[in-house]
């Protein structure tokens, strides 16, 4: 049953209680802090008295049924410095008052689940766990520079406008998660700058309507597999797990810390890194402008990874540091601009990148030809057409043909390996040939040797015809010539008696020339199917 707002004071208000009492009706700030910054940080050893405290269920009171505002005033709670006693219950609650909470301590949990609020900042406060499940905001949720003891529950909360827990550290529940925020809608950004987090930060099927910050964050989860589980993470705009320049312009106002995207450093600023410590899984992840990776650094057991598959995204930069243990899968993911660096991407056995698709590249810094094998070739253990293909593809696209062929040429010399004996065999005739058709003036370079060779050895011939009086003039390069095509009859071949080792040498270059002529023909059939 709802109680009436009443102008009344409960008889028993202690006199901190009634300082909060008479604040809220003219939506001044309750102040009770000391002045003395060692004893007003909520964060210290320091004991604070009764001459500091408010009973939650009083604070409670004012939310959900306090007494109407100062006439010409609005009513709002703002607290600083103030010790909240007892746990604040306000589950399923509608509070229509703004509330501001600054350099406070809770002694117990923060209950909110199912409650509906306008504006709720909680900034730079102690709290032992805040429980707010399915809460609803019509406008911010701002938690910066909290500490949280044991965990944050948003599950399925819906922020009207934007959360920031930029500063906050976070510490795990029972159950080994520092944020648990499943299913959970933020309207507009989500911004955990610097945040740093030591359990899972759990994002499973969460929607961000505009850009999710994590710059210069540190998430670590020495507990469990993963230190961000985020599969179906969907962000409108660009997720940031970058570094952050740490001496960029911080926002104004006593309300909030640095707010809006801060900086991504230069060269040579002073920077903090995002930190992931433990696995990071973002599986079918949605984000509508991009992933950006710059400057990230990951710390990962052989059994972790940075699990990508099937994400899609515009424009997926991976400029961050190499991790040395885990793996990177991006398996599936879909990305229109890859930006990445050679010293990003794991060595052998680290990456997967099968079905991997990708249109553009955009390398940052020197990353040679020859590395992006490398890099291929790391991501296939086993032989796998598939991302070669991709890759000539691409290259081909940008108009490097000379590079998509050398691409596909490491494709047929990977794939040979597998081969049986025979197979093998004639894929090494064809490498030495004509490079698998992918070079044909090598084609052409040993026509003229094996030609130039024949017309030597047969200018030392005289032989007979063998029709005395039907035979052309005996020519010894048009001879070679014509037995080196297999196809086009010069009119030589078959007029001539050979006998002994010349009938060898003519056989010989019979032989070469259909063999020249088969792989030549594999090579051509190969490009045609390639265009």
């Amino acid at each position: 049953m709802t109680e009436a707002r009443t102008d009344e004071e409960p008889a028993d208000l202690t006199a901190a209680e009634r300082r909060m009492w008479e604040a809220y009706r003219t939506g001044s700030v309750c102040d009770l802090s000391t002045r003395v910054t060692d004893r007003d940080d909520p964060h210290a050893e320091h004991v604070w008295g009764p001459e500091r405290s408010v009973r939650a269920r009083v604070v409670a009171r004012l939310l959900l049924h306090g007494p109407p505002p100062v006439p010409g005033r609005v009513a709002s709670l703002k607290l600083r410095g103030v010790r909240i006693s007892g746990r604040l219950e306000l589950s399923g609650g509608a509070v229509a008052p703004y509330v501001e909470l600054q350099s406070c301590r809770f002694d117990s949990e923060i209950q909110l689940s199912e409650a509906r609020f306008g504006t709720l900042r909680l900034i730079n406060c102690a709290i032992p766990r805040l429980e707010a499940a399915r809460l609803h905001t019509e406008g911010d949720l701002h938690l910066p520079r909290c500490r949280v003891a044991r965990g944050i529950r948003l599950t399925d909360a819906q922020i009207g406008t934007d959360l920031l827990v930029s500063q906050a550290v976070v510490q795990r529940d029972s159950k080994g998660r520092a944020i648990a925020a499943d299913g959970m809608s933020v309207a507009q950004d989500l911004q955990g700058e610097l945040l740093e987090t030591y359990g899972e930060v759990s994002l499973r099927g969460a929607k961000v309507g505009v850009s999710m910050n994590l710059r210069g964050a540190r998430l670590r989860n020495p507990y469990g597999r993963y230190a961000m589980n985020a599969p179906q993470l969907t962000v409108e705009r660009t997720l940031y797990l970058t570094s952050i320049a740490l001496d960029y312009a911080a926002g104004g106002g006593s309300s909030t810390p640095p707010y809006g995207l801060g900086a991504t450093p230069t060269r040579g600023q002073r920077a903090r890194p995002f930190e992931c410590r433990g696995g990071l899984r973002l599986d079918d992840g949605r984000f509508g402008d991009a992933i950006d990776f710059y400057g990230a650094r990951f710390t990962l057991t052989a059994d972790q990874e940075i699990s990508l598959r099937r994400i899609q995204t515009p424009e997926f930069r991976f400029v961050g540091e190499r991790p040395e243990q885990g793996r990177v899968v991006v398996s599936g993911a879909k990305v229109v601009k890859l930006v990445d660096t050679s010293t990003a991407w794991p060595g052998p056995g680290g990456v997967s990148i099968e079905g991997f698709v990708y249109e553009t590249l955009a390398p940052r810094g020197h990353f040679p030809l020859s590395r992006r094998l490398e890099w291929v070739t790391a991501a296939t253990p086993e032989y796998s057409p598939e991302p070669y293909e991709r890759l000539a593809a691409v290259l081909r696209a940008s108009g490097e043909d000379q590079d998509a062929r050398e691409v596909l040429l490491a494709k047929q010399r990977r794939r040979r390996a597998t081969l049986p004996p025979a197979p093998k065999a004639w894929g090494y005739l064809q490498d030495w040939t004509v490079v698998y058709g992918y070079r044909p003036g090598r084609a052409a370079l040993w026509m003229a040797v094996l030609w130039a060779a024949g017309a030597l050895m047969f200018s030392q011939l005289d032989p007979p015809a063998i029709k005395q009086d039907e035979h052309p003039e005996w020519s010894a390069a048009l001879y070679a010539l014509d037995l080196l095509l297999p196809v086009i009859d010069l009119g030589q071949q078959g007029q001539w008696k050979l006998a002994g080792g010349w009938q060898w040498g003519a056989a010989g270059l019979v032989i070469m020339g259909w063999i020249l002529a088969t792989t030549v023909a594999a090579g051509a059939s190969r490009l045609l199917r390639r265009g």
